[in-house]
């Protein structure tokens, strides 16, 4: 199955360019053949290339399947970019395999990487939606400061990961409920400040432990995606 990506294309019966290059130049499809494409927020589009053009590549759209997403409530994951761009790039990635609504990129106190162009992760997002055949492609934030995004209105359950030993925390797997809006946020290599967990819990984030062993930023960002779909995984 190819799955391409065009958000206009109800309007446009056409794909993209750099879709339209992929389609016709590396796939070597031409007309006739079939294919299914995603406007990236739930809809799939079978249909058949009307012209293989690696600029203008038209479609005939033969039916449109809504898609329902595989999982219950919904997943927001803040994170602290990492100062290697593969290493965020792998989360984003496997996170979106998986299943997510929403990506925050956060600046902390201990941060690496204190600006985050989103461009590289908007493609890698795409990918990994194309590579998994899901309809559904995540949200991708600009990169805010960690009081900014605490300070955001967000429903549901709030979640604080960090490797203070003066805190209380709980097992992410055990706090995750189902059906439930969640919102984990991952710190940085340097970890979240003091005052940022104090800060984060006056707002009503619960601190949490992912796993006894001392995890890399991306490596926790992806185990929490996958804990979440323990619980809201919808089979």
């Amino acid at each position: 199955m190819h799955l391409f990506y065009a958000p206009d294309i109800k309007e446009t019966n056409e794909l993209p360019k750099e879709e339209a290059q992929h389609c016709v130049k590396v796939l070597r499809l031409k007309e006739g053949d079939k294919i299914t494409i995603t406007d990236g927020v739930g809809s799939l589009y079978k249909a058949e290339i009307a012209l293989a053009n690696i600029k203008n590549c038209k479609v005939i759209i033969h039916e449109v399947i809504q898609s329902d997403k595989a999982w219950r409530g919904s997943l927001t994951i803040a994170l602290a970019p990492t100062k290697n761009m593969d290493r965020n790039e792998l989360f984003v990635e496997k996170s979106t395999e998986m299943g997510i609504d929403q990506f925050f990129f956060i600046n902390c106190f201990h941060s690496e990487r204190k600006v985050l162009k989103t461009e590289r992760i908007e493609k890698t997002v795409i990918a990994a939606m194309k590579q998994s055949l899901k309809a559904l492609k995540p949200k991708v934030h600009e990169m805010i400061s960690f009081d900014d995004f605490i300070n955001r209105p967000l429903e549901g359950d709030k979640f604080i990961a960090h490797c203070h030993p003066t805190s209380t925390k709980v097992e992410l797997k055990s706090a995750i409920k189902q059906n439930c809006p969640t919102t984990i946020l991952i710190g940085p290599e340097g970890d979240f400040s003091e005052e940022e967990v104090e800060l984060a819990m006056q707002k009503g984030y619960i601190p949490i432990s992912l796993s006894p062993s001392r995890l890399r930023t991306e490596t926790a960002g992806i185990i929490a995606a996958a804990t979440f779909h323990l619980k809201n995984y919808i089979s």
